[in-house]
């Protein structure tokens, strides 16, 4: 194994460290992002609808993971370097001028405009790994590679969070402060050998949609890419929705007093001690813990497997996962569930490319596989539509409060954030907050949207199963 190491070129361990504070840098602000776009104005939050979140996470997100098939272009023709120097810049400007806007515009643009900076990132850094590592380095390079993924994924809000309570901008400046490490980096960033590229870049962006083009006539592939993408619109709640969802209904009181009992340290820093409950994204990061514990020992025993069957097995048990994350107010059912999440999605998630290209023309695999982003792209639109629109008419406690104030007639003052109007029309009600989140529950039934969330799953599950049987015709 040590000799292994040795084989590594400086290149491959600096990139590995750029990913490292990169993932650090979103994850620390993105897992948040949820309940900082609808959260209450008094807790930090903008107080935008569910229909906007979805709009932003979605359509934001999903422009992130297309836009890399013109990126990696402009990598390509100007140099790795100079696009990563630009990537940062961009990722430490857009962080630390979020905090300046609070309208749905100003940070729909926002977000596009750090959404640019990821994507100049992405395709620059996954091509210096592959370029670093040859036929025997490849499986292990890539493993340490997503490995730092999830480190920076797991590290980056356990950090950011020791700071929300204070103000949610130091979210966005403590991901600045981290991204421009990387400014740092650069100086040990040696540029690995590339093709020269001779096109202009308008030749080299139309040879690119040419390709989408003759891409898209591919059904069969695009259909597979379909189905893909009903996978990640259900992964994407772990982000999208689960948060909110926690904020506004699950009980993590167990939970705090748990950790107030045997590591005060964690109750007082990732729980709020004014209601007694955990913070949201402490309870879903817990997805990338298990994701660091468990990936080596869920990658050996499904090594062998066929992809398709890994695939099928991965997606149910994700689905499965993500739905009952959705089905209750006890935090301990809620912590099983994103368990049975996370084995899923180590089982399931890294076989997608593998078998990408066993579907692949023989003559076509390179350019089949650089499209592996589209069910990205697609799955975080729809999951921005699942977040956003039916989240708000199945489970939002806010339409839902609202609903109450109206059918009440109760009377309220102006200008009340979204927990005064919460505690106010509880006391309107004689009842405290906790009994009128269990009446809401009672009579609403929020989890019904763990249907939707099973659905999604179990559709992309039956359709990769007869995909297949009757459009492939595997023996």
């Amino acid at each position: 194994m040590a000799n292994i190491f040795r084989r590594f070129p400086k290149t491959f361990w600096v990139a590995n460290t750029i990913e490292l504070f990169e993932r650090w840098a979103w994850y620390g602000f993105f897992i948040l992002f949820a309940n900082y776009l609808t959260g209450s104005f008094d807790d930090g939050g903008l107080e935008f609808s569910q229909e906007q979140k979805g709009i932003i996470m979605g359509v934001g997100t999903g422009i992130l993971y297309f836009l890399p098939v013109i990126t990696g272009s402009i990598a390509d023709k100007y140099g790795y370097k100079k696009v990563l120097m630009l990537a940062f810049a961009i990722y430490t400007s857009a962080f630390i001028m979020f905090p300046l806007f609070d309208t749905f515009t100003g940070v729909f643009l926002m977000y596009l405009y750090l959404a640019l900076g990821a994507a100049l990132f992405k395709p620059v850094i996954s091509a210096t790994i592959a370029k670093t590592t040859d036929e025997s380095t490849a499986s292990i390079g890539f493993g340490i590679f997503y490995m730092m993924v999830n480190i920076g994924a797991y590290f980056g809000p356990m950090v950011t969070l020791l700071f929300k309570h204070s103000s949610y901008s130091m979210v966005f400046y403590i991901s600045a402060g981290i991204i421009a490490l990387n400014f740092f980096m650069l100086f040990f960033y040696k540029e690995p050998d590339r093709e020269a590229n001779s096109d202009t870049l308008g030749a080299s962006i139309m040879k690119i949609f040419n390709n989408i083009v003759m891409v898209f006539k591919d059904f069969k592939f695009v259909l597979f890419l379909l189905i893909v993408a009903g996978f990640w619109t259900m992964y994407n709640q772990l982000f999208f929705t689960l948060p909110v969802f926690i904020t506004q209904w699950v009980d993590t009181s167990m939970m705090y007093e748990f950790f107030q009992n045997h590591m005060p340290f964690i109750s007082e820093n990732y729980g709020i001690a004014a209601t007694g409950q955990m913070e949201s994204e402490f309870v879903v990061n817990f997805d990338a813990l298990f994701i660091i514990a468990f990936q080596i020992i869920v990658s050996t025993i499904v090594m062998k497997w066929k992809p398709l069957r890994t695939m099928i097995t991965g997606f149910l048990v994700c689905a499965i996962g993500m739905a009952l994350t959705l089905f209750t107010q006890n935090v301990v059912f809620t912590l099983v569930a994103i368990y049975v999440f996370a084995i899923g999605e180590m089982a399931g998630s890294p076989k997608i490319t593998e078998y990408i290209g066993r579907i692949a023309p023989a003559d076509k695999k390179a350019l089949y596989m650089g499209y592996s982003f589209i069910p990205v792209f697609f799955g975080n639109v729809f999951a921005g539509i699942i977040s956003g629109n039916v989240y708000g008419s199945m489970s939002d406690k806010t339409v839902f409060v609202k609903q109450e104030i109206a059918e009440r007639g109760i009377t309220l003052a102006d200008n009340l954030s979204k927990n005064e109007i919460f505690a106010a029309t509880a006391e309107k009600m004689n009842m405290t907050t906790i009994e009128l989140t269990k009446f809401l529950w009672d009579k609403y039934h929020p989890s019904q949207i763990w249907y939707v969330i099973l659905c999604i799953g179990l559709a992309a599950v039956f359709a990769l199963a007869l995909y297949d049987r009757f459009i492939l015709k595997s023996k």
